[in-house]
Order: C-alpha cells, then sequence, then structure tokens
C-alpha cells in the first residue's frame, strides 16, 4: 500500500475576510509542507467564512470569492508551497439562477464549493450535493446544489472528495464512494456545536468508513461566528472505525497523520463521478486534469520521512465541552468585532457571576468591567457577594447605586408596583450603557435561557447588551456549569470563581423587599423540564402534562412562552450549544392566539 501524509488544517475564519482567511490557510500550508504532507485540507468555506447567509445572493462578493481562491494559489506558489496540493473550502459565483417552482423565480446564484489548488492554479472544482434546510442551515435557499462525486487522484491514491452535509445524509455523493474505489474520503466541514453532537458526529463518520470500506478524515472550522461555535474536533477513522487521529476541541489546530490507503485502480467510473490527477509531490507544476488512469505506484513524498507522532487528542467531559464552547462563542465575538473589553452588571447573583467568569476566560479578568449597581431594594449579601465574585475573578470594579436615579422617575411618573420594578432595572441599563459609550466596552447581557422563555426579565432593562453569554444555558444548568467551573479551579490550584452563597442561595431579581423567583415561578427543576418538553422538543401542552407535570402549571408556563416572543426578538445574540436555541433554530410568530385543545 502507498503511504499518504495528511494534513487537515482546523482554521478559525472570520465571514468575510478573505484575505485573514487565506492567510491562516497559507500558515497550515507552510507547516504542512515542512512536516512533508501530500495533501492539505481546510474546512468548509475555509476562505470565505461560514455561514454567509445572504451575501451568497451578492454577485460582488462571490466574484471577490472567487478571486481569492486564485490569489491563494498564487500565494502558495509565490511562497514555495505550490508542489502541495490544498483542498479549500468556498463560496462561488454567480452563476445563472436557479429557477424554482411554477414562478421560475430565481433563487440562488452561488454554490458552496471545494476547491483544489496546486502548482498556482485552481486545478479543479466542486460543489456540495446535499444544501440543509434545517435548524439554522438556510443553504437551499442560497446555494445551487453540485451533481457528482469528485476524486481527486495523489501520490497513488484515489481521494473523494465530499462537503459536510453529503456526508450525513444517504444518496448523493457518499453512496457513490465506494463505486469510485476511492482509498480516502476526505470531508471538509462547517459543522456547528451542540451539546452532545460528538455521540452522533463521531459514529456517523465511523459507519461511512465501514460502509465505504475506506479511511475517511473529517475537518471542521473552529471558532465563534455570531451566535454559532465551531468546535474543530477533527477526525481521521480506518475502514474498521479505528480513531487514528484527533485534533482538539476549541483550538486551531494541524493535524498531521500517515495513512496507508489502498492504491489507485484503473477502475472505470459510473456516471456521477469525475477523477482528477493531480502532479506527483514534489512537481510544482500542477498539471492536474481529468483522468481514468494514473500510476498507482507513485510514491509519496514523505516516505524518507520519520511517521508523525500519533495526535488523539482526548474528548473533554460535558460540562468542560460546554464551558469551553461559551468561552470561545464570547472571545470570538468581542475579538471580530473589535471590542477591547466587555462591562456587565455584577448582582451577586449565579447568573452574572457565570458570565463574569466566562468573559475573564474568555479575553482576560483585566478587560472585563463588573458594576455593582445597588438600589434600596439589595440585600447586603448582594453586594457583599458581588463584591467577592469581582475578587475572585480579578474583574474590574465598581459600584454605582441607583436609588438616587430611581427616585425622579416614581415621583414624576407616580411609578408602583411593577413599573416601578421595571424602573430600576431601567436605570442600570442606562448606567451600563452610558460607561460603554465612554470607554467603548461591550455590554453583556446576563439573561439566561430559562428567564428567556418564560420572559423573566425587563426589556430594556436587564436584556440590555450586545451578546449574551449564557443565553443558551438553562437555570439549572447555570448552577451546574459554575459547581464544575469551581472544582475545575480547585484541581489546578486556582481561586474558585464563582462564590458558594452565589450558588447556594435563593435566586432573585431583588426589585421588591424579599423577592424571590419562586414567588412567581416553579421552582428550577420543575420549569427546566417543562421548557425542555415545550421549547426543546416542541411538544404541545398536553404532551407536557403527559410526561407528568401538573396541568395548571404547564398552562400557566407555556402561556408565559407564547407571550415572550416579542422580548426575545428584540434580545442579544450568544453562543449556541443546545439543538434547540432561541434565534435562527425557532422561529415563530409574535402575534399568535393557541387553539385550545
Amino acid at each position: 500500500m502507498p503511504r499518504l501524509r495528511l494534513a487537515l488544517a482546523q482554521t478559525n475564519p472570520v465571514v468575510g475576510d478573505l484575505a485573514g482567511n487565506s492567510a491562516q490557510i497559507v500558515e497550515a500550508a507552510r507547516r504542512a509542507h515542512a512536516s512533508g504532507a501530500d495533501l492539505l485540507a481546510a474546512g468548509e468555506m475555509s476562505v470565505t467564512g461560514y455561514p454567509i447567509e445572504d451575501l451568497a445572493s451578492r454577485p460582488s462578493f462571490l466574484q471577490a470569492s472567487r478571486h481569492a481562491v486564485e490569489v491563494l494559489a498564487e500565494t502558495l506558489e509565490a511562497e514555495g508551497l505550490g508542489d502541495l496540493p490544498v483542498v479549500v473550502g468556498h463560496a462561488d459565483g454567480p452563476f445563472e439562477p436557479r429557477l424554482l417552482g411554477t414562478s421560475n423565480a430565481p433563487t440562488a446564484i452561488a454554490k458552496n464549493c471545494a476547491s483544489v489548488l496546486q502548482g498556482g492554479r485552481v486545478v479543479t472544482t466542486t460543489a456540495k450535493y446535499h444544501l440543509p434546510n434545517y435548524s439554522v442551515f438556510d443553504e437551499y435557499r442560497v446555494f445551487i446544489p453540485g451533481d457528482e462525486l469528485l476524486v481527486v487522484r495523489v501520490a497513488g491514491v484515489d481521494v473523494a472528495l465530499v462537503i459536510c452535509e453529503d456526508l450525513w445524509r444517504d444518496g448523493g455523493p457518499v453512496e457513490r464512494v465506494l463505486h469510485a474505489d476511492a482509498g480516502l474520503l476526505v470531508v471538509i466541514n462547517a459543522s456547528p456545536f451542540v451539546r452532545d453532537k460528538d455521540e452522533v458526529r463521531l459514529p456517523l463518520v465511523t459507519r461511512r468508513a465501514v460502509e465505504n470500506d475506506t479511511l475517511v478524515a473529517y475537518v471542521n472550522i473552529v471558532g465563534g461566528q455570531d451566535d454559532l461555535v465551531f468546535d474543530g474536533d477533527s477526525v481521521v477513522v480506518d475502514g474498521s472505525g479505528t480513531i487514528l487521529a484527533r485534533a482538539p476541541q476549541f483550538d486551531e489546530h494541524l493535524l498531521v497523520v500517515d495513512l496507508h490507503p489502498e492504491a489507485a485502480t484503473d477502475t472505470e467510473l459510473p456516471e456521477g463521478i469525475r477523477r482528477v490527477e493531480l502532479g506527483p509531490p514534489g512537481d510544482a507544476t500542477g498539471q492536474g486534469g481529468d483522468s481514468s488512469s494514473a500510476d498507482a505506484t507513485r510514491a509519496s513524498s514523505s516516505d524518507s520521512t520519520a511517521e508523525p507522532e500519533r495526535d488523539v487528542a482526548e474528548v473533554p467531559d460535558d460540562r468542560q465541552q460546554l464551558w469551553n464552547a461559551l468561552v470561545l462563542g464570547t472571545r470570538d465575538y468581542v475579538r471580530k468585532n473589535g471590542f477591547r473589553s466587555v462591562i456587565l452588571g455584577l448582582s451577586g447573583g449565579i447568573d452574572s457571576a457565570v458570565c463574569a467568569a466566562i468573559a475573564a476566560d474568555a479575553i482576560g479578568a483585566d478587560a472585563v468591567y463588573g458594576v455593582s449597581m445597588p438600589s434600596r431594594w439589595s440585600s447586603d449579601h448582594s453586594r457583599s457577594d458581588a463584591d467577592d465574585v469581582a475578587e475572585r475573578i480579578g474583574v474590574r470594579y465598581s459600584t454605582e447605586p441607583i436609588a438616587d436615579l430611581v427616585a425622579p422617575f416614581e415621583t414624576q411618573l407616580h411609578l408602583t408596583g411593577l413599573a416601578a420594578e421595571n424602573v430600576q432595572a431601567r436605570a442600570r441599563a442606562l448606567v451600563l450603557m452610558g460607561l460603554s459609550n465612554l470607554h467603548g466596552h461591550l455590554v453583556l447581557t446576563t439573561g439566561n435561557k430559562t428567564e428567556l422563555a418564560v420572559g423573566y426579565s425587563t426589556i430594556y432593562g436587564d436584556s440590555v447588551g450586545g451578546f449574551a453569554p449564557i443565553k443558551d444555558v438553562p437555570k439549572t444548568m447555570v448552577w451546574e456549569l459554575a459547581r464544575w467551573r469551581n472544582a475545575h479551579a480547585e484541581s489546578i490550584g486556582e481561586t474558585a470563581p464563582i462564590p458558594e452563597n452565589s450558588i447556594t442561595k435563593p435566586p432573585s431579581a431583588e426589585l421588591r423587599p424579599d423577592q424571590k423567583d419562586e414567588d412567581s415561578l416553579p421552582p428550577y427543576e420543575v420549569l427546566d423540564g417543562i421548557l425542555e418538553g415545550y421549547v426543546t422538543n416542541a411538544l404541545g401542552a398536553s404532551d407536557v402534562v403527559a410526561l407528568g407535570y401538573d396541568a395548571d402549571t404547564v398552562a400557566e408556563i407555556t402561556t408565559l412562552v407564547d407571550r415572550s416572543e416579542w422580548k426575545r426578538r428584540q434580545g442579544a445574540i450568544g453562543p449556541k450549544i443546545s439543538g434547540m436555541a432561541f434565534g435562527r433554530d425557532r422561529r415563530l410568530p409574535i402575534t399568535y392566539r393557541p387553539t385550545t385543545v
């Protein structure tokens, strides 16, 4: 069997930063070339970033993307890396508009593509066949599907190329891999992280390897892009499902592994498969072309080099994965949008403490500004707990009392009850936004998923902010993450960042005397269970009751959820870590009168 040294580049692209994204690929190519790699593959849309959404409808963006790929090929050649075949993902176009239905309305002018670069040029390009149109994906809306399986011959090996969803769905290119007699299947991906995804992703990759009796290399991008987090977790498995190499989650990484795939053959290819022969390793001409045969005994350029050290990263436990996803999503949103610092209210409660710890892990405590904003109803322990969390984490900290700000509103407008409570939250928002405008901080809002679900927040008050680190984290999980983060800190000899009192005391908004969340909500264990059924699993109210929950409580909570859609539409985005996050995943009408069953 020939030996093929494969390199997978787990890069962190930014949508639209064609030059910056290309520079990441060039750097990966330098390292791959130095390692003696025969083939380098980067992730889906690694040149353009992902998702590009309606940028796919702009001819100027598509032309710029195509040009960037051509320039990248020329740059690799100029850097002395032109002999290394490099697979990159990008948007391409504009093409003739795809027409749908009897209206003949044009719906897409772009394709989601993988291109192979060698010898200073784009040797060949293929387009994604299956276009997902569920959850956070709208690809069928913006892309034209491909219609083939591309096989490239390199170092005596036939390498099949598919793009992300093409691996997940039966039919299409993945079913042609066996007919192509390919020794290696390379899948480039932009696959967002959700909790427990690895329990689905790795078995899928393994199943495809076994089904096609071939090696499978899965390369994924990494990083935060708006509310999506990409976890990397690139992996290579053999035909028996054994993991040969694995990149770490949530980190940029170059994974290099020696493979021993079956040698290329002269198998006649059926319709729907296209084979392209690349120049041999060490040949900078890159004069590839459509071919039905090649020298299967061509030696790898890495034959004379030592086999790279086995690189199989450990997968963190569930809580650490979730924490890392929240940290990466926060870090990249802050950095990619040009902020140097963040600011948030520190109430002494669990939500703000966890958000402060996430922010400090993401960008450093020196760049995190916490503000205590006590009102006349704030308890002594809330103030001391806020002081404690600020000291434990080491954030920059100040106190801005709001009683004197609230009093004129209450007096002039004669506010009482809920109106008086809400003006306190809005006064705090004014303080945070004023300091944000003055110093250029990004305001973090500290609401959790449970509160967002039932509308337990003040619009334009505690909901104010540009990013919500725990937006997709239910209240019960907030406590779990706090305990995990404290235990992790203690295990490495550091100070636990979350005060124990913030974890154990009954949660309260403290907008009136002796207020507790459970005055108006069921216990959070019950509430999160109901929301798991109604929101995450999209069950009807009667189906949730059938799970064992009280009918009156379910009716109350589902009504709160339905009535709060307008608030959620105006809220900040935050890292998606579940299979059903508010925002892209769940699109329901604001004006809605549910039928009583």
